[in-house]
């Protein structure tokens, strides 16, 4: 409960939420509603959407979606880097496709590529580039 707790307390500061339910009844016209649990607040923060992929098939996916896009691809790594639930992940991809890009232009292709799973994470973490010369 101690990690619960402390999760709570850093992700969202305890004057924000009492402030909301205190004032809700003001902003709303509606009555005021009971503070909801810790429990709750987790639920809501990791319950994510139903049948969204997480962990190794979300990176196995999108490795599949970039290697379809960038056949040259001399390297694509996709790794889950929220522990696991398919909030946050960081992309690499280093392909002779972005010769003559910009760096701005190289993400962009990323996440054009990969933006229906994109849309359902809370963060992605690209780096792109050019295979070294031999």
């Amino acid at each position: 409960m101690h990690l619960i707790n402390q999760i709570i307390n850093t992700s969202i500061p305890r004057q924000v939420i009492n402030a909301n339910y205190r004032n809700i009844s003001k902003l709303t016209g509606m009555k005021r509603v009971n503070k909801p649990t810790t429990f709750q607040l987790l639920s809501r923060v990791w319950s994510g959407q139903s049948g969204v992929l997480a962990g190794k098939q979300a990176e196995e996916k999108m490795t599949s979606i970039l290697r379809n896009k960038f056949p040259k691809a001399h390297t694509i790594e996709v790794n889950d880097i929220s522990g696991g639930c398919g909030a946050m992940f960081e992309v690499n991809v280093i392909t002779s496709e972005f010769n003559g890009l910009s760096t701005v232009k190289q993400h962009r292709l990323i996440n054009d590529t990969l933006k229906n799973e994109i849309k359902d994470m809370h963060g992605i973490r690209i780096s792109t580039g050019l295979p070294e010369a031999s």
